[in-house]
């Protein structure tokens, strides 16, 4: 069996080896496998990583379609990837191998139809084992040597090589030694992931489907009337196999009302507390200080037109924007898509400084804990981008100082009416 496992390989790398150095590849001919990208677990798993290591995803250019790219994601220097992903239902490297080169072969192929991009080849792996992640290692570096290529397991490990290095996020540290594969082993994966309602991308596509309801100024989204699955992927920018399966969840769990101006959101206040509850969480975050103690608010909106479209206002200071606001005194909340390396001193960030102890902190740079959701419905408002009003409720609600409060004046105000109306 192992002799046949060597003989797969060496045919998979003989067959690529042709294929890159073939001028015209039909790449809708190319094989899978194993199972098509799926959209959901591995879906999350992969912008998560893709967050650890700067990239987002680029809003001006849309993955996910038929024909095209899995993800295009962007780093903060502007560098676009356009990224192929296979999905591999085990950890037999004789597979993984095979599918990171077609992935290879296929990213190159649709990054050439994007400006100024490299492709990226990423294989999400189930049971992935230490000397599995040790070959697809190998194997790239030895035929594959300028590719970006990445490896993100069902574990929540990724193991990124962009520019010719080599990252992981920590999670691989023990398995890329050899290690006791038995140990690593038994911590398998034997049972499904159960189904999230409320992951990042789903969040946004609730919201989308809320939004015909909602005005512009509170909640930027498509407003086009959604009637299937293919409706809302391309309205939510998602894949027709996440939409649709959000929706089988809807329909399954009786949330869902089909009506003659398209689907909604059904038993809204029960489905609302579970939303509500689903995000209580303690995101990272820091307590920052401006160096020049004078004109605070005129600092603060010059950072923000620095950050430009990385960062958004949330919380209470959002909540003034929108009209809503209750609670006085709080320092503003600056989300971001991951936590800024303050210690690279770039300089956006030179004329602020991380609280010491005692300090009290003029404002707050936090980690949005749901990216997609957070940035793609956030409104401008008197010059200032900030969370649309649903993010804003879900995130003052659990606050310390009032959050509470805020958030029943929120509800009163404007929730309310949306809840109720089915």
């Amino acid at each position: 069996m192992h002799i046949v496992r060597v003989l797969y390989i060496r045919r998979t790398i003989d067959n690529m080896r042709m294929l890159l150095t073939t001028r015209a590849i039909n790449t809708d001919t190319m094989p899978n496998l194993n199972l098509p990208f799926d959209g959901d677990a591995s879906e999350s798993a992969i912008r998560n990583a893709a967050l650890s290591y700067g990239l987002v995803e680029d809003a001006d250019m849309q993955g996910g379609q038929p024909g095209g790219p899995d993800f295009v994601f962007k780093d903060d220097r502007g560098a676009r990837y356009v990224a192929e992903v296979k999905v591999v239902r085990d950890g037999r490297s004789d597979r993984v191998v095979a599918q990171l080169s077609v992935a290879i072969i296929q990213a190159c192929h649709y990054a050439k139809n994007v400006p100024n991009a490299e492709p990226l080849a990423i294989v999400f792996v189930s049971n992935m084992v230490p000397s599995t992640i040790r070959q697809v290692k190998n194997f790239a570096d030895q035929y594959a040597e300028h590719a970006n290529v990445a490896i993100v397991t069902s574990e929540g490990a990724s193991l990124v090589r962009l520019q010719g290095t080599w990252k992981n996020n920590g999670m691989l540290d023990k398995a890329l030694p050899e290690a006791n594969e038995r140990s690593f082993l038994s911590r398998r994966q034997t049972t499904a992931v159960p189904f999230n309602p409320f992951s990042d991308l789903n969040q946004w596509m609730l919201k989308v489907l809320l939004a015909p309801e909602i005005s512009a100024e509170l909640l930027t989204a498509p407003r086009a009337p959604i009637y299937s699955g293919a409706d809302l992927a391309r309205a939510a920018r998602a894949s027709p196999m996440s939409a649709n399966r959000l929706l089988q969840y809807l329909k399954r769990e009786h949330y869902l009302v089909n009506g003659r101006t398209g689907i909604t959101l059904g038993r809204r206040e029960e489905f609302f507390s579970l939303w509500r509850s689903a995000s209580m969480a303690s995101p990272a975050e820091y307590s920052m200080r401006f160096l020049a103690r004078v004109a605070m608010k005129d600092q603060l909106a010059s950072l923000l037109r620095t950050l430009g479209d990385k960062a958004c206002l949330g919380l209470f200071s959002a909540a003034d924007h929108l009209g809503m606001g209750h609670v006085g005194g709080v320092p503003p909340y600056i989300y971001m898509h991951k936590l800024p390396q303050l210690e690279a001193q770039r300089p956006e960030w030179e004329m602020t400084d991380v609280c010491k102890p005692g300090q009290a902190p003029d404002f707050f740079i936090r980690r949005a804990m749901a990216p997609i959701s957070t940035f793609r419905g956030a409104v401008q408002r008197e010059g200032q981008l900030c969370t649309d009003v649903i993010q804003v409720w879900l995130d003052v609600i659990n606050h310390p100082t009032r959050g509470a409060e805020q958030a029943a004046h929120i509800y009163r105000t404007f929730l309310q009416s949306l809840v109720e109306a089915h």
